[in-house]
């Protein structure tokens, strides 16, 4: 096989579609726009999700809830990581764990939870623990630091 013997598959391509070319062509008069109607007119755009004039779906619905402006967010770690993840006298705090790819990429600042169990003594750097992770670390011998 050689270069100039290269055809594409039968049925890959296809012809361009002339519009509006006479009636004999099967797509004359209204050039497969139909009749009348907005969308049949030259220039005409419609936007997205624009439904004729009804009501649109998303007033439609009911607004429900709230969001605070001054919602504070949090990356969340368990006891239960820092237990499978550190050895006892380490320092956990948010380097170490973005080091040990713990986290993710925001910089947010670190909450404890209690969830999970912990057996190691280690000291925990983070902004804020939960109360129940505060008396776990301090039942296996570790300490809790509050930051920032």
């Amino acid at each position: 096989m050689k270069l100039h013997e290269l055809n594409s598959t039968p049925g890959s391509t296809h012809r361009r579609k002339r519009v509006g070319r006479g009636d004999s062509s099967g797509m004359g008069k209204t050039a497969c726009r139909g009749e009348k109607g907005q969308k049949s007119r030259t220039g005409s755009k419609i936007r997205p999700f624009f439904e004729g004039g009804q009501i649109p779906l998303f007033r439609r619905l009911p607004k429900r809830g709230f969001k605070s402006m001054n919602h504070a967010e949090f990356h969340l770690v368990n006891l239960s990581l820092i237990d499978d993840n550190f050895e006892a006298g380490e320092v956990v705090n948010n380097e170490t764990l973005r080091a040990k790819n713990l986290l993710g990429k925001a910089e947010l600042p670190l909450k404890v939870l209690a969830n999970g169990e912990i057996s190691k003594a280690v000291t925990v750097q983070a902004e804020k623990f939960s109360a129940a992770a505060v008396a776990k670390i301090e039942a296996v011998g570790g300490k809790t630091e509050v930051i920032g």
